[in-house]
């Protein structure tokens, strides 16, 4: 029984893309720069056995830091792509203002959920 034929491998030759590159300083570029560079530290809550009102605040928490994360990247980017970009990039005054409101709204929820229970202010 003869082995069928198949030809040997070679790599395939492809022409260069012809788009340019993208410009650095657009805001969904500037996210992905961003985003590309941050990670978590992956290190447990130190609590050792917290109640469960507490392990469902530090949950709430915990996803409302995600939302901070994305919402102050989107503000970093914004301000990147006003300050860098094409005039078309500025998202303008009013959302930067909603983006930083959201921000501190975050935040102040945030720490609500994080304080110890029965902590005072």
């Amino acid at each position: 029984m003869t082995a069928p034929y198949s030809p040997a491998p070679h790599s395939i030759q492809e022409p260069p893309a012809d788009d340019p590159a993208p410009d650095p300083n657009t805001l969904t570029q500037l996210l992905r720069s961003i985003g590309a560079g941050a990670a978590a530290d992956g290190q447990p809550w130190p609590e050792r056995h917290p109640l469960r009102s507490r392990q469902i605040a530090l949950a709430d928490a915990d996803c409302a830091l995600a939302g901070q994360r994305v919402v102050q990247e989107l503000l970093l980017a914004a301000e990147r792509a006003r300050q860098n970009g094409d005039p078309d990039q500025d998202v303008g005054d009013r959302v930067m203002e909603g983006l930083a409101m959201a921000c501190l709204a975050l935040n102040v929820f945030i720490q609500e959920r994080v304080r110890p229970l029965g902590a005072g202010a």
